[in-house]
C-alpha cells in the first residue's frame, strides 16, 4: 500500500494517477468495444441501440459506481490516520451497503427495462435490441457492484495499479467474448452484453483473491462485519450523495436522450460514436479527479493541510493544460476518429459527429476544473456540495434537451454538456475557495501550535 502523506505532492498525485488512467482507458474499453465492434459487424442500427442505453445504463450504473467511490473516501480518512481498526469497520459496512444497493437497483432496473426505454421514445426500429443488450447488462449490476467497491477499497489505501492490471485482464477477455458471441455464435448485440458481463465477474473475482492474499488490512473479519448502525448510517450520509450526484447528472442525459431520440437514427448513432471518443478522451481529467479524492482524504486524515493546497493547486494546472490540448486534438482528427465505429461511408453521421466536438471538446478545460474542484471538495467531506452541482447540471442538460434541441436540432444537443459543466463550475468554485480558505486556517493555526513548542520549554 502507498501513503499520500509524504513526499512531492504532483509527484505523487501524478504517479498514482497514471495506473488509474490507464485503468480507467480499459474501463471504458467495455463500451467503447461494444460499440466498435457492434457498428462495424452489426450495423448502424445495432449501434444506435446499444448507444440509445447509454443514458439508463449510466442512471443506473452511475449511482452504483458515485456510492462506492463515496464509501472509499471514509476508508482512506482512516488509513491516513493510521487506524486501522476504524478502516475495517468502514469497509464491513461498505459491504452491507453494497448488497443492499445491489439487490434494489437488480430488482427494479431489470423489471422496468423496457418501459424506460418506451417512455424515452426509443426508436421502434431498435427498441427489441436495445432491451437485450441493457437487460443483460443489469443483471450483472452485482458484478459492477463488486469490482467498483474492491477497487475502490485498494485505491483508498493507496494501491491504483493493481486494479489496472485486473481491468487490462477483463478487457481482453471482453474483446475476445464479443468477437466470439457476435461473430461466431452470431447472438447480436445481446452477446456484446453477455461478453461485458462475464468480464466483470472475472474482475471483481480477481480483485477479491488479490485483496485476501495481499492486504490484510481489508481482509473482514467477523467483528468487522457486525451491524453497527451509528458506523453504517455515517457511510450512508458520505456516499450516497455521491451516487444521487451521479444518477442527478444521468436524469438531464435521459431527458437529453429522450430529445435526441426524436432526431432519428443517424443522430442516435453520431451522438454514441461521439460520445464514446469523448469519454476516452476527458479520462485524464476525470482520472485527477479520482486521485485528487483520494489525495485530499488521506491527507485530511493526517492533517496535512498544507499538502492539500499545494496538491490541488499543482494539479489544477496540470488537469487543464492536459485537457486543452486533448481537447485540440480531438477536434483536429475528429473524422477518423468517428469513422473507426462506422467506417467511411456514413457522411452524414460524420458529420454530425463532428459537430458533437466543435462544442465539446473545445471546453475540455473547463471539466477538467469541474472533476479538480468536485472530487477534492468530496474527499474532504464535503458531500452536499457535488449533490447541488448535479442538479445545476441537470437544470443546464434539461434546458438543451428540452428547448435547445427542437430549436437547433443535433447543435442544442451537442451544446448540453458544454452548459451543464458551466453549471457545475458555477456552484463548485465558490465553495472552493471558501473551501482552500478554511484549509488554509487550519494550516496556520498548525503552524502556531507547534512553534508554542519551544517556547514553553524555554519558559
Amino acid at each position: 500500500m502507498h501513503t499520500l502523506t509524504k513526499g512531492n505532492p504532483l509527484k505523487l498525485v501524478f504517479f498514482f494517477t497514471i495506473p488509474l488512467l490507464i485503468g480507467n482507458v480499459f474501463q471504458q474499453l467495455y463500451s467503447f468495444m461494444d460499440t466498435l465492434i457492434v457498428g462495424r459487424t452489426i450495423g448502424k442500427a445495432a449501434l444506435a441501440a446499444v448507444g440509445a442505453t447509454g443514458s439508463i445504463n449510466f442512471l443506473i450504473i452511475g449511482f452504483a459506481q458515485g456510492t462506492t467511490a463515496g464509501l472509499s473516501i471514509l476508508t482512506a480518512q482512516a488509513y491516513g490516520a493510521r487506524d486501522y481498526q476504524k478502516l475495517r469497520r468502514s469497509f464491513g459496512a461498505s459491504i452491507w451497503i453494497s448488497l443492499a444497493m445491489t439487490i434494489v437497483l437488480t430488482a427494479l432496473s431489470v423489471t422496468f427495462t423496457r418501459p424506460m426505454l418506451e417512455l424515452m421514445q426509443t426508436p421502434p426500429e431498435i427498441i427489441n435490441d436495445s432491451v437485450s443488450f441493457i437487460r443483460i447488462i443489469f443483471m450483472g449490476i452485482a458484478a459492477s457492484m463488486a469490482f467498483n467497491l474492491l477497487s475502490n477499497m485498494m485505491r483508498a489505501l493507496g494501491d491504483s495499479r493493481t486494479p489496472l492490471i485486473f481491468l487490462v485482464i477483463a478487457t481482453i477477455i471482453n474483446i475476445i467474448l464479443e468477437l466470439i458471441f457476435i461473430l461466431g455464435l452470431h447472438w447480436g448485440v445481446a452477446g456484446a452484453g453477455i461478453a461485458t458481463v462475464s468480464a466483470q465477474v472475472i474482475s471483481a473475482l480477481l480483485c477479491w483473491f488479490y485483496i485476501r492474499k495481499h492486504i490484510p488490512l481489508l481482509v473482514i473479519r467477523k467483528e468487522d462485519l457486525k451491524f453497527d448502525w451509528a458506523n453504517i448510517r455515517h457511510h450512508i450520509a458520505v456516499g450516497l450523495p455521491m451516487g444521487f450526484s451521479m444518477s442527478i447528472i444521468a436524469i438531464g442525459s435521459v431527458i437529453l436522450q429522450i430529445m435526441l431520440n426524436t432526431l432519428g437514427t443517424d443522430a442516435v448513432a453520431a451522438y454514441t460514436a461521439a460520445g464514446r471518443i469523448d469519454q476516452l478522451a476527458t479520462l485524464p481529467a476525470s482520472s485527477f479527479g479520482v486521485t485528487m479524492a483520494t489525495y485530499a482524504a488521506q491527507n485530511l486524515g493526517a492533517k496535512e493541510y498544507g499538502r492539500i493546497r499545494k496538491g490541488v493547486h499543482q494539479t489544477l494546472i496540470l488537469n487543464v493544460a492536459i485537457s486543452a490540448v486533448l481537447g485540440a486534438l480531438i477536434i483536429i482528427f475528429s473524422k477518423p476518429l468517428v469513422n473507426l465505429f462506422l467506417g467511411p461511408n456514413q457522411p452524414h453521421v460524420t458529420a454530425l459527429a463532428q459537430i458533437y466536438f466543435k462544442y465539446n471538446a473545445s471546453m475540455y478545460w473547463l471539466l477538467a476544473i469541474l472533476f479538480t474542484m468536485r472530487n477534492l471538495l468530496q474527499g474532504l467531506g464535503h458531500t452536499l456540495v457535488p449533490t447541488v452541482a448535479g442538479f445545476f447540471e441537470l437544470m443546464m442538460r434539461s434546458f438543451a434537451g428540452l428547448f435547445l434541441v427542437s430549436r437547433l436540432g443535433f447543435t442544442g444537443a451537442s451544446m448540453a454538456n458544454p452548459l451543464a459543466w458551466i453549471g457545475s463550475v458555477f456552484v463548485l468554485v465558490n465553495v472552493y475557495f471558501r473551501t482552500m480558505k478554511h484549509i488554509r486556517q487550519k494550516q496556520d493555526e498548525q503552524a502556531g501550535k507547534l512553534e508554542e513548542v519551544p517556547n514553553d520549554d524555554q519558559g
